[in-house]
């Protein structure tokens, strides 16, 4: 799969990036952006380039690819650099191009830079990824202020929210920071911003809302991914501290996220709601990141389950899948998105890894 979005996706006129749809060249409109709809554009934005980051960075972990990867993981490192932005202090990676435009700062989008930047540090051992995670990592903490008792906005200049996807992925930037180099400022740091997460952005059952607006209400819209950043902090938090709470509290979002967000009458047969695969790529991080704690598969089992059935049945005939894995034909014939195809590498490479750690 991500040699074939590789093969499929890959700019021609700039080799280390990508496009944002196959096929592309069409009137499509993105709408995950501040402000509203923006059309497509030569190559793709910051956030679905990422994904073929993160799956280069799940590939590379198994013995007889790392070499193979590596060239790969070396092309998206140069890349992931066309986004950097020197112009404006501090520097950071903008939505766009640098070299293309100018753009918005989103805090999310550098968030997961710096934790791809950390898992390539992890899996290659190359010092040269360091500085470069703390880099976008004092970039974040730019955007955090004392509206609202802390937290970081969704993208620089725009204080009107405090969302969960940035200062989920924050909480996660730093922890993993903290993993790679022991520092306890990151730790400390991956504390502050779970801690404001808990107390801003959970609601009782432990799912998360979307973000906080600067009247203190939080928005009641829940997606995936929010509550998966946050329940894989939770267990790197385990990890570190050796604090029981922390699994305790990764356990009880665990069960209830999986309840929240699928459907069925069987506790042992649910179907998630997809809401973006990426999203639920995110929340699998989250579960795979306690099974290797606490060995219960349940919910590995679920979204692999889901995922076999996308596989069969929401392929087009080129072996993308539709977005939200639909059925229909019309789904099936519609551009398909590159964060959508990326994160199903990621997601199949990490159920291999776990089957290859079970045997």
């Amino acid at each position: 799969m991500f040699k074939k979005v590789w093969q499929y996706y890959r700019s021609r006129g700039y080799p280390a990036l990508f496009t944002e749809n196959f096929p592309s060249g069409k009137s499509a409109s993105l709408d995950y952006f501040q402000g509203g709809h923006v059309d497509e554009k030569a190559v793709s934005f910051l956030w679905p380039f990422s994904g073929m980051f993160s799956a280069a960075n799940v590939l590379i972990r198994f013995p007889d690819l790392k070499q193979v990867y590596k060239v790969y993981l070396d092309t998206l490192t140069s890349g992931v650099l066309a986004y950097r932005d020197t112009t404006r202090s501090p520097a950071g990676y903008q939505a766009y191009p640098s070299m293309l435009e100018k753009s918005d700062r989103y805090y999310d989008d550098n968030a997961l830079v710096c934790i791809d930047y950390l898992e390539a540090y992890l899996n290659t051992h190359n010092q040269a990824y360091l500085p470069k995670a703390k880099e976008v990592f004092n970039f974040i903490l730019s955007g955090w202020d004392g509206q609202l008792g802390g937290g970081v906005y969704w993208l620089e200049g725009h204080k009107d929210q405090k969302p969960a996807c940035s200062n989920g992925m924050a909480t996660l930037a730093a922890l993993k920071l903290y993993e790679c180099t022991q520092n306890a400022f990151y730790l400390e740091w991956g504390k502050k911003f779970y801690n404001w997460m808990q107390g801003h952005l959970q609601n009782p059952n432990g799912i998360y809302y979307n973000d906080v607006k600067m009247d203190g209400k939080p928005n009641a819209v829940y997606y995936t991914y929010n509550t998966g950043s946050m329940l894989e902090s939770a267990v790197l938090l385990y990890r570190f501290t050796g604090d029981v709470k922390y699994l305790h509290e990764a356990e009880r979002v665990a069960e209830n996220a999986y309840l929240f967000f699928s459907d069925g009458a069987d506790n042992n047969e649910r179907i998630f709601k997809i809401d973006l695969p990426w999203f639920v790529t995110v929340l699998f991080r989250g579960y795979e990141a306690l099974y290797r704690i606490n060995h219960h598969p349940k919910y590995i089992k679920a979204i692999t389950s889901d995922l076999d059935h996308a596989w069969e049945e929401a392929s087009d005939k080129y072996g993308f899948l539709a977005a939200k894995w639909a059925l229909d034909d019309a789904s099936k014939k519609k551009p398909k998105w590159l964060l959508d195809q990326a994160c199903i590498a990621e997601l199949y490479a990490r159920i291999s890894l776990l089957n290859i750690k079970s045997k």
